[in-house]
């Protein structure tokens, strides 16, 4: 039972609402491999013709991924509805299909293709950092081929985890308790198992990372190969990761998240139907927390910042209106060595030149509040006015419902 608490902690803590970098599957592959891990030879393409030629140098029996940020199969699914080329003929005809773009869906730009490799066994290994013992983590199950959220949802049971700590890395006597805790007795298949978590350690300290996923770990010779792998890696980490954050994937990423990054705003969409405009990071889960003791769920955190010019709250406005499921919004602003006063005239001009069409309060607390309050209250906006934090958050909470 402590297992599955703690599998299901893990996976929490790395799928919380921030801004991270997530990498498509060949180029975390590609990072695993210069780290030293085992990885099969694989190549991208781009057209069906392009993965032809790859399998015709690969060799048939090569699997074919579609490189989507947020993933539609698992290794396992993939051989269920046969994405693997029996021939470069074939190759052609999967690739035609999954590169054809369908009403609604990501459309993926990029296939993978790999080089087949026979296995005994798929396992599923991660490093990630466990928030709760301050610590990063290993974490393994012998149910490979998906993701941990997939495996804390099926077979909690199975997830065995592990503390380390950074500067001691990933000793010997570390392998040593992992292997025998998962049946791993012969000395070469130690080894190979070092390697891998050896390689995984590299990538998660030298690039900041946050989760690192081998979903499908193939057990096969007394070796260790890495099939499948997903990286993802802390975003405050962009200035000093410049080549890795290079990578990045924008088009893939929620177009409106990209948008309020250009403005210097940080929004991240979520489950709910109340929009929120708030100064802080800090401030935003706070309102978060307070919308959800309140009996509501947030459409999104965004962090204004210290901006407060009328630009900035028309920017960020017209991105929250653009969901249709808000239903209300709700801007929570401290004001310190920005003025309430000022903010409030910001609000007053962004609601005077746009269509807000969702009932909207606003709570100001800080320098000059009281004078801020005043004039949204004289605005004659029908903006819901309110200096208690509590309370505005319940009144959200009241208009999304009606």
């Amino acid at each position: 039972m402590a297992l599955q608490r703690s599998a299901l902690r893990l996976w929490r803590s790395s799928s919380q609402h921030v801004r991270r970098l997530t990498l498509h599957q060949y180029q975390s592959q590609e990072l695993l491999k210069e780290a030293g891990a085992a990885v099969p030879r694989g190549l991208v393409a781009r057209s069906a013709e392009e993965a032809r030629a790859a399998v015709e140098e690969l060799g048939n029996n090569s699997r074919l991924s579609a490189q989507l940020l947020k993933r539609k199969t698992s290794l396992a699914e993939q051989e269920a509805a046969g994405l693997v080329a029996r021939s470069p003929e074939q190759a052609v005809k999967l690739a035609a299909e999954l590169l054809r773009p369908s009403d609604g869906a990501m459309v993926a730009k990029e296939l993978y293709i790999s080089q087949p490799a026979s296995h005994d066994e798929v396992w599923y290994l991660a490093m990630t950092v466990d928030r709760e013992n301050y610590q990063p983590a290993i974490v393994f199950s012998k149910h490979g081929g998906q993701d941990i959220r997939s495996i804390s949802e099926q077979h909690p049971a199975s997830i065995r985890s592990y503390n380390f700590t950074l500067t001691e890395g990933v000793p010997e006597s570390l392998v040593q308790r992992i292997a025998l805790d998962i049946g791993v007795s012969h000395v070469t298949e130690i080894a190979s198992l070092g390697k891998t978590l050896r390689a995984l350690h590299k990538i998660f300290v030298e690039k900041e990372g946050m989760l690192l996923e081998v979903c499908s770990l193939a057990r096969s010779n007394h070796a260790f190969v890495c099939l499948d792998s997903r990286f993802i890696f802390d975003d405050d980490a962009h200035k000093r990761q410049a080549d890795l954050f290079a990578l990045r994937d924008k088009e893939q990423e929620v177009r409106d998240e990209v948008e309020a990054e250009r403005y210097g705003l940080v929004y991240v969409r979520m489950d709910g139907n109340i929009g929120n405009v708030v100064n802080g990071a800090g401030l935003a889960m706070a309102t978060n927390d307070a919308i959800d003791l309140a009996g509501g769920k947030s459409a999104n955190f965004l962090d204004a910042g210290g901006q407060a010019t009328t630009q900035t709250m028309m920017q960020a406005f017209s991105i929250i209106l653009r969901d249709e499921r808000v239903k209300a919004i709700l801007v929570n602003i401290y004001g310190g060595i920005t003025r309430c006063d000022m903010i409030a005239e910001s609000i007053i001009g962004a609601a005077s030149e746009m269509n807000i069409h969702v009932p909207m309060v606003v709570r100001l607390q800080g320098t000059n509040s009281e004078a801020g309050l005043q004039l949204l209250a004289d605005a004659d906006l029908g903006l819901y006015v309110e200096a208690d934090f509590g309370k505005a958050a319940q009144k959200a909470v009241e208009l999304a419902k009606t």
